[in-house]
């Protein structure tokens, strides 16, 4: 499905079938040399079919047509392989850019495995066969363009900057369009839904790196937010102050979960409340896994503040 948002400036409606978020938002902006499409959706055949619809419906040529992607999830960066030509330039940042690569490398996985057993998810199960950034991931490794805080780029009439702004992932990058305010969100600033922020490997407190780039977006002049997923935004400050809202509420409850007690991250994650309406037992491996993620965040968060004690050893233990 094709949407005009402004002149030259198209969403197209990429499924993810069997997915919570449904649908990914992959925006495609034409001008008179070359066009952009930012973010793709999962590499697997009924996102690659949209895709082509969609851009046959605008008539792009992607010899004449170059990628961004906002981060490294593979419903935003995986069909990159698919749709890149021999002429495109492909543009992420180089941290997200790294990642995506990396996880062409089997040893990348069995790595986060090793991760997710720390934070107490069973160890019997190999979390990462379930995982879609493993199973819908590019099909080759990519020749990204690193691009960076104030980059800007030129499409058409759209000059459009770029803003880091990390905690969704590390190398989350954000487009803005100072002169129609516009902002493409990626994943950063979502409708209905909340972004997952999740603590892995170096990431060391994604959720205050979240926090201040909520902060960082809040400054700027935006009328229309163009999100990866869901609906577009019209108050975009409206939707920043729930988003910091929800997160504040988290972190009260782990704090109440925690209360006089000790328990590893995953263990505080089941007692969390989710959108889910399944027994934590029922939850699909996925879904464990964000939210395992999630809890962890939140428990990083709450220790930099001093208000929940950690123990790391060979497993992650944390008490308040």
């Amino acid at each position: 499905m094709v949407e005009k948002i402004k002149d030259n400036l198209y969403k197209l409606e990429i499924p993810l079938p069997f997915t919570p978020l449904k649908a990914l938002n992959s925006y495609v902006i034409k001008g008179k040399e070359r066009n952009m499409i930012v973010d793709t959706g999962f590499n697997r055949p009924e996102c690659l079919d949209a895709m082509k619809k969609g851009l046959d419906e605008l008539k792009i040529d992607l010899n004449k047509t170059d990628i961004f992607v906002t981060h490294m999830h593979a419903d935003h960066s995986g069909l990159v392989s698919s749709l890149a030509s021999a002429f495109s330039k492909v543009y992420c940042s180089s941290y997200d850019a790294g990642i995506i690569n990396a996880s062409l490398n089997k040893e990348r996985w069995y790595e986060i495995l090793q991760e997710t057993v720390k934070y107490g998810f069973p160890a019997e199960e190999d979390i990462t066969e379930y995982l879609p950034g493993k199973k819908y991931k590019t099909s080759h490794t990519i020749d990204f363009i690193p691009v960076r805080e104030g980059d800007t780029l030129n499409i058409g009439e759209y000059f459009f900057v770029c803003i880091e702004t990390p905690g969704h992932t590390p190398g989350h990058i954000c487009l803005y369009e100072s002169r129609e305010k516009i902002l493409i969100s990626g994943d950063h600033i979502l409708d209905k839904i909340t972004p997952n922020i999740s603590k892995w490997f170096n990431t060391f407190n994604p959720l205050e790196d979240y926090l201040q780039s909520l902060d960082k977006i809040a400054a700027l002049e935006v009328d229309l937010v163009l999100p990866g997923h869901r609906d577009v935004i019209t108050d975009c400050r409206k939707r920043i102050d729930e988003l910091k809202q929800h997160h504040d509420k988290r972190c009260w409850e782990v704090l109440r979960i925690l209360k006089g007690k000790t328990m590893d991250a995953y263990t505080v994650a089941s007692k969390m409340k989710w959108d889910i309406t399944l027994e934590w037992n029922d939850f699909p491996v996925p879904q464990k896994w964000f939210a395992l993620g999630e809890a962890v965040s939140h428990l990083k968060f709450l220790a930099s503040r001093g208000l929940v004690e950690e123990f790391e050893g060979e497993k992650v233990f944390y008490s308040c």
